[in-house]
């Protein structure tokens, strides 16, 4: 499948070398069987797309988990390939709107790299292309309608493989029909191609930055994905005053130990960025050598909030199957309420009894 991006027409793009063929990853690392015997033609697979800045560390067997694919991809076939029933909830044919006070639009269904464990595989990678000026003004129009919308998620794909001009056209359209919405910038770019971050891109966000506020919602998995360049590009976005969020998904494999994740989370912290959220991996057919347990994460979970600060804490959620929205996946530390007294085990599992308020009681 040909491969395009369209931020190759931004004065940062310079030739490029990204991995879209198993023989140019031969000629890196030696391949196991199944990545061998891997296969594009599936419907629950992806395309192969590496970008320069993930092959420098493909060596990594961390890195390499994530996006070398595996001939498992073609036989998992538990879920589906859309287990958010996202086709379900559009607003219009690129704006999701599946909670009330919040929208996803899917700006392009193109990546820098293309993750293993993407969730949203109906759509990525599917040579669909950047939204139109006309998928834009059909969103923009649904805002300014639906004023009970606060939020709205930027993501796809990536929204930064489109162009500085692109870019600036969805931002000023969205703005001028709802500076009252908050706008989260949904990518994996920092982590995987962070030389797209340039001053020209910094200045589109700048020239669209007046009414309600930028969030930076990042993805990193590892703590060796946050390289030197990596932090680099966060650091653009803190510069101008946009917080920084992180939302790490949970992968056999990769991160399903509680040492590197207290690691991720702690470095994450001091690059100003917040772990926001630690996902359950969804029900998405292709990925079910990549989903670690629910037991595994819950005993992960127990760990982390007994080893972490609050500030450093991610939230373990789910997005439960059939559109069932997100949910908290924590063990319960109220163990008992008698007589008006509550017994709640610390994270050490000790019990503490707590009385219940006299006008509650």
């Amino acid at each position: 499948m040909p491969q395009f991006v369209e931020a190759k027409s931004c004065k940062w793009y310079k030739h490029r070398v990204a991995i879209t063929d198993i023989s140019q990853l031969e000629t890196m690392i030696e391949l196991t069987e199944e990545e061998r015997a891997w296969k594009e033609d599936g419907p629950s697979t992806l395309p192969l797309l590496i970008s320069d800045h993930m092959a420098k560390l493909i060596a990594n067997p961390a890195i390499r988990r994530q996006f070398v694919p595996s001939s498992r991809e073609n036989t998992d076939d538990i879920g589906t390939l859309d287990p958010q029933e996202e086709k379900k909830h559009e607003g219009t044919e690129r704006l999701i709107h599946r909670y009330t006070n919040r929208a996803a639009f899917l700006t392009t269904d193109r990546c820098f790299s293309y993750c293993r464990h993407c969730f949203r595989r109906r759509f990525t990678g599917s040579m669909t292309g950047p939204a139109s000026d006309e998928d834009i003004r059909k969103a923009a129009e649904y805002l300014a309608k639906h004023t009970e919308i606060r939020e709205v998620l930027l993501t796809g794909g990536d929204l930064f493989t489109l162009s500085d001009e692109r870019l600036g056209k969805l931002l000023s359209s969205f703005k001028a029909a709802r500076p009252d919405i908050i706008l989260r910038l949904c990518t994996r770019a920092v982590a995987v191609q962070p030389d797209r971050f340039t001053e020209d891109l910094f200045n589109v966000i700048r020239e669209n930055q007046t009414g309600a506020p930028y969030y930076l919602m990042t993805q990193f998995n590892h703590p060796d994905e946050l390289t030197e360049e990596a932090m680099h590009a966060v650091e653009g976005f803190l510069s101008l005053g946009i917080p920084a969020m992180n939302q790490t998904v949970l992968l056999k494999g990769v991160n399903d130990d509680a040492e590197t994740l207290i690691k991720l989370c702690n470095d994450l912290l001091m690059h100003r960025i917040k772990p926001y959220y630690l996902f359950q991996g969804d029900l998405v057919k292709g990925t079910a050598h990549l989903r670690a347990s629910i037991r595994k994460g819950l005993e992960i979970d127990r760990i982390l909030r007994r080893e972490l600060s609050g500030l450093a804490l991610p939230q373990y959620t789910i997005d439960l199957p059939e559109g069932g929205g997100k949910v908290a996946l924590t063990d319960n530390h109220i163990i008992a309420f008698e007589n008006g007294i509550y017994a709640i085990e610390t994270p050490d599992g000790d019990i503490r009894h707590y009385p219940e308020s006299e006008s509650e009681a």
